[in-house]
């Protein structure tokens, strides 16, 4: 996806072979940038308090000298119906949502300060903004807070993952 990249070191080391370490799969699929490494967390869909989350964390990512790690979370549809079934399994569904969200971004000038990255999930939010904080040992995760009647009757993500977040979660207003 587009985004800022940091340059790379002169001097970073090479690499070893991953063919020589038998975990190498499992490290292969959860790999992710290295300049991004302790960078900022940002969950982003394009609506206006997750602007403000981005906003706020782009200062922070600026302050602290690291980059910018925005997730957005795709939607995905259980395929059997709750009541009466097994537990549902989940589907992906496209969402170009994603992309449309990735194009706006890259035509940002805000964005020109801290150098980023845009990251597409599928599931919880909750789980899978923790998750790339944890894939990337983020040193916190930003997100927007929730208003209306659905996040006070189910939960607003921002208190489901401050209650279950390893990482400081800030949550704007």
């Amino acid at each position: 996806m587009a985004g800022h990249e940091i340059p790379e070191p002169a001097d970073r080391k090479p690499v070893a072979d991953s063919a020589a370490r038998p975990d190498a799969a499992a490290q292969e699929r959860h790999s992710c940038d290295p300049a991004f490494r302790h960078g900022v967390v940002v969950g982003f869909d394009g609506s206006t308090s997750s602007e403000r989350a981005l906003a706020y964390s782009i200062g922070m990512a600026r302050r602290s000298g690291s980059g910018l790690i925005i997730v957005h979370v795709a939607n995905r549809l259980p395929t059997t119906v709750w009541a009466g079934c097994e537990p549902p399994v989940f589907v992906d569904v496209p969402d170009h949502r994603t992309e449309v969200l990735g194009l706006e971004l890259a035509c940002a000038d805000y964005l020109a300060e801290v150098p980023w990255i845009l990251v597409e999930r599928g599931g919880d939010i909750c789980h899978e903004l923790e998750e790339v904080g944890r894939e990337y040992a983020a040193d916190a995760i930003v997100v927007g807070s929730t208003h209306g009647l659905v996040g006070r009757i189910f939960g607003s993500v921002a208190g489901r993952l401050a209650r279950r977040a390893q990482r400081p979660v800030v949550v704007i207003p």
